[in-house]
């Protein structure tokens, strides 16, 4: 079933959402700054590429510096990736057919909002 959700969420716009992460880390990585930044967003576009049969959890050894650039991330438009997430997560699940799909977006929403510290299994 997982396989099954993956390709539907593939075709539908799935690889659309993992193209703009891509693209998004290639560009934060030109600079040295934007590198822990482009790692992050790297991250969320493999997320966002198969994201059914995904886990994400907390790190248990993350510290003072990921919060600090957990905050970052969010002033500098993390904030505005999860609202994306949550939005879409929001009209997916208006259907029954929906529910699956809305529930990824909520899932992608969680680590879009502080990305750092976090761990896909």
């Amino acid at each position: 079933m997982k396989t099954l959700g993956n390709i539907i969420w593939v075709l539908f716009g799935g690889l659309e959402i993992a193209l703009q992460y891509v693209l998004s880390s290639l560009a934060l990585m030109v600079t040295i700054v934007g590198i822990p930044f482009g790692l992050q967003t790297l991250k969320l576009g493999i997320l966002a590429l198969w994201p059914f049969g995904a886990d994400v959890r907390k790190k248990p050894t993350s510290g003072c510096l990921n919060t600090l650039m957990n905050v970052v991330w969010l002033l500098f438009g993390g904030f505005l990736i999860f609202l994306h997430h949550i939005l879409l997560g929001v009209v997916f699940c208006i259907t029954i057919i929906g529910i699956p799909f809305g529930k990824q977006h909520f899932k992608l929403a969680e680590i879009a909002l502080t990305p750092f510290g976090r761990e896909i299994i």
